[in-house]
């Protein structure tokens, strides 16, 4: 598949890897009502894990999509909202706060910042959309402030996001016992579906209005 160059480029990206991954739920929830006792709470038990697999896959990979789209454009930072142009130091940041550089670097560091704008934006570090495996609200809160739109609907789903999914997620994959009960897959799965619908939105209308521009 092409890169995506344009708006209806990145809206078939998005398209595209959300279509596999509602048929996988899809799929699964289908195998779940065929299944005998015996294997029905093992299947339930792995639909958890996957509506939090594709939770945190699609987050990230509209996010990289999203970024690379950008990136394509070549657009100098005074052309782009200032947030872009802040994430291309926020790791260099990080690793400045971990370490004790001297003087010298930090001067340079401060520098860059300064005199950096008409550069052109052609990269985002990847530990900025990085999802820790660990995607809860605080952490799509963060991505939503990378890539410049409202997180407020997620803090707003931050008990199932973070209760239903992520914590249910993390008990089955350290070996604990968590019981699902069937009647819920429907909900849990729309609801997983939702919120991923939601980020892909969020960044598509970002596009097509062309808010990352500078004002």
């Amino acid at each position: 598949m092409t890169k995506p160059y344009t708006q209806q480029n990145l809206s078939d990206y998005f398209d595209l890897d959300l279509i596999w991954r509602r048929k996988e739920l899809s799929d699964m929830k289908a195998a779940i009502r065929r299944a005998d006792a015996a294997s029905k709470s093992v299947l339930l038990r792995a639909l958890i894990t996957m509506c939090y697999a594709h939770w945190e896959g699609y987050v990230r990979f509209c996010a990289s999509a999203y970024f690379e789209h950008l990136t394509l454009r070549k657009l100098p930072y005074l052309e782009l909202e200032r947030q872009i142009y802040v994430n291309s130091f926020l790791v260099r940041l990080d690793t400045l706060n971990k370490t004790r550089l001297n003087i010298d670097a930090r001067c340079k560091l401060v520098n860059e910042i300064l005199d950096g704008t008409g550069a052109r934006f052609g990269y985002v570090h990847p530990e900025l959309i990085d999802t820790k495996s660990n995607l809860s609200a605080d952490v799509i809160k963060d991505i939503c402030l990378i890539c410049g739109v409202d997180s407020t609907h997620f803090e707003d789903k931050r008990p199932f996001i973070d209760l239903i999914v992520l914590r249910r997620r993390n008990a089955i994959a350290h070996g604990q016992q968590e019981y699902i009960v069937e009647a819920n897959i429907d909900t849990i799965v729309d609801d997983t579906l939702a919120l991923m619908d939601h980020f892909r939105s969020l960044l598509e209308n970002k596009i097509y209005l062309r808010t990352y521009l500078a004002a």
